[in-house]
């Protein structure tokens, strides 16, 4: 017997996608039509305060169900070294879980190489996860309404609607989507959506013993963040692709792609 979920993927994949997303375009813009009188919420990331314990991941593995093996993670850190010669380097061995090993620099399928301390330059950590983007290319490509933005900015996944077709994974500029192991459908980090709409903060922020992750409420003028984000220097990720991410960085070095 074939499943909802089933059906919906043969149609949308069937018709390429021309007639479905049209019948729930209003009923998405539905769901994204919550008060905008309310927070806005965005991330502050300080790369020199991060040191890659792997505690953020840890925490967002276990409070938002992500078995602890799979090698996939709503957030990550990823640890860049930049040689005297100019080469560099950067690795997140499963996502950072469980910290780096000193001058062991994962090469992917090639292994791994130990880089001696006399021959870095630079060396630091930048923690990711979702940018949570004024204009994500996820929601646009999603052909049944399954990623969908909510009110504050939030971008959301309905587990119950995604059909696991991959689109929101391949338009992602970040690569920040993946597949739950479990569900098979796409997950990724929705800033801890079930702890924030209730005055808590996110696991990841929490977990973090350094203060590199804070989260904050742009549209609040006397949020610590929104007045770090306002009057300090801050960076965001591939300003170039046009989505306005709102995950906003302190310290990142040109080298961070």
């Amino acid at each position: 017997m074939i499943t909802r979920r089933d059906f919906l993927r043969y149609v949308v994949i069937g018709a390429a996608g021309t007639a479905l997303p049209l019948t729930l375009t209003g009923w998405k813009g539905a769901r994204a039509a919550a008060s905008k009188n309310g927070p806005r919420w965005v991330f502050l990331l300080d790369t020199y305060k991060c040191v890659g314990c792997g505690l953020c991941v840890k925490a967002c593995k276990i409070e938002n169900e992500i078995p602890f093996e799979a090698n996939v993670s709503r957030t990550w850190v990823e640890r860049y070294v930049v040689t005297k010669d100019g080469k560099v380097y950067a690795d997140s061995p499963h996502a950072a879980r469980d910290g780096f090993s000193d001058y062991a620099v994962s090469l992917g399928d090639k292994g791994s190489r130990i880089i001696p301390p006399s021959d870095i330059d630079k060396a630091f950590f930048v923690p990711k996860l979702c940018n949570q983007c004024e204009n994500p290319p996820c929601v646009q490509v999603c052909p049944v309404g399954a990623t969908y933005q909510a009110g504050d900015g939030v971008v959301l996944v309905d587990r119950k609607w995604c059909i696991g077709c991959g689109y929101c994974i391949m338009a992602c500029p970040y690569g920040v989507r993946f597949f739950h192991p479990v569900h098979h459908v796409a997950e990724k980090c929705n800033f801890c959506y079930h702890r924030i709409t209730k005055g808590l903060k996110p696991a990841c922020e929490l977990a973090c013993p350094f203060g590199a992750r804070h989260i904050g409420d742009i549209n609040d003028p006397v949020d610590p963040v929104t007045r770090i984000i306002m009057s300090e220097r801050v960076s965001i990720l591939k300003e170039e692709y046009g989505t306005k991410p709102r995950n906003y960085y302190v310290g990142l070095s040109r080298e961070v792609r």
